[in-house]
């Protein structure tokens, strides 16, 4: 059995705010990698230990994140992926992807750090979801085929997985204490808005990834289950925040068969929202 393992980083215990711990230059990024390297060996040694027989570790925060001197060397690992959407998982021989480190989409109440893609996006819809960077490739599973097993990451997280992939086995490593969807916000205030959360000591959320990595693939090979599912067409809409430089904006794509098309967003296709009420038509209530 060979999983597809996404990674990023908001979403590991321990990492706290997006100004001090996700970039390169920042204090506690390098303490940031460190705990999301242990997460992800917590999860390989827990996928194996299940009957997993291969695991490939994908970093996919935007600077990188995972620290492949100190990754589990039963791993390989995989950074970039030129042909875009869906990730390279479109190579074929996956049986299961899963998650390690994710943040709940943008708009999420009680999330720590939540985004979708970046901190510019207000949200992102697909048939009227609303989907984050989960839901993304997710939905790109489901129409190759490959089910959704496992996601650890903070609390909102894992219900956003749970609603969209029923049965998805999920671990909560953290949970977010700021109420409200933050829609008033622009790109740079919503990057501060959500720094705060409850975290599980990382000793204690990487034997929780453990156990519940092993338990997703012993029950997955038992009983095959996790696939997402949305039928086509496809319509995608996206609405950005504001920016100190530009006003909201949105584009809507739509695509007749498949859905991994339209999860690049051309910024030329971006147009003005025209006021609150048209906002209100473009945004998932």
């Amino acid at each position: 059995m060979h999983i597809y393992l996404m990674t990023d980083l908001e979403g590991v215990a321990g990492v706290q705010n997006a100004l001090e711990w996700t970039r390169p230059g920042q204090p506690y990024y390098p303490l940031s990698r460190q705990l999301l390297t242990h997460e992800v060996n917590a999860a390989v040694e827990g996928f194996l230990a299940g009957g997993a027989t291969a695991v490939l570790v994908v970093d996919g925060h935007g600077p990188g994140a995972v620290d492949i001197q100190d990754l589990d060397s039963r791993a390989r690992f995989m950074r970039g992926w030129p042909q875009g959407w869906p990730l390279g998982l479109e190579e074929g021989g996956y049986d299961a992807v899963a998650w390690v480190g994710q943040h709940a989409m943008s708009r999420t109440p009680f999330a720590n750090m939540a985004h979708t893609q970046s901190f510019g996006y207000l949200e992102m819809s697909v048939n009227g979801t609303a989907i984050g960077e989960f839901g993304q490739l997710a939905l790109c599973a489901g129409q190759l085929g490959v089910p959704s097993i496992f996601g650890a990451g903070d609390r909102a997280f894992t219900a956003e997985a749970e609603a969209l992939v029923p049965g998805i086995h999920t671990v909560a490593v953290k949970r977010g204490t700021r109420p409200g969807r933050g829609d008033e916000c622009t790109a740079t205030a919503y990057q501060e808005r959500n720094g705060s959360a409850i975290h599980l000591q990382p000793r204690q959320a990487c034997e929780r990834i453990r156990a519940g990595a092993a338990a997703a693939v012993r029950r997955f090979l038992e009983a095959p289950f996790g696939l997402a599912s949305m039928a086509p067409p496809f319509r995608r809409t996206v609405v950005m925040r504001a920016t100190d430089d530009a006003p909201r904006r949105y584009a809507a794509d739509e695509h007749a068969t498949e859905v991994a098309p339209l999860m690049h967003v051309d910024a030329a296709a971006l147009r003005p929202v025209e006021d609150e009420a048209h906002l209100r038509t473009l945004l998932v209530d």
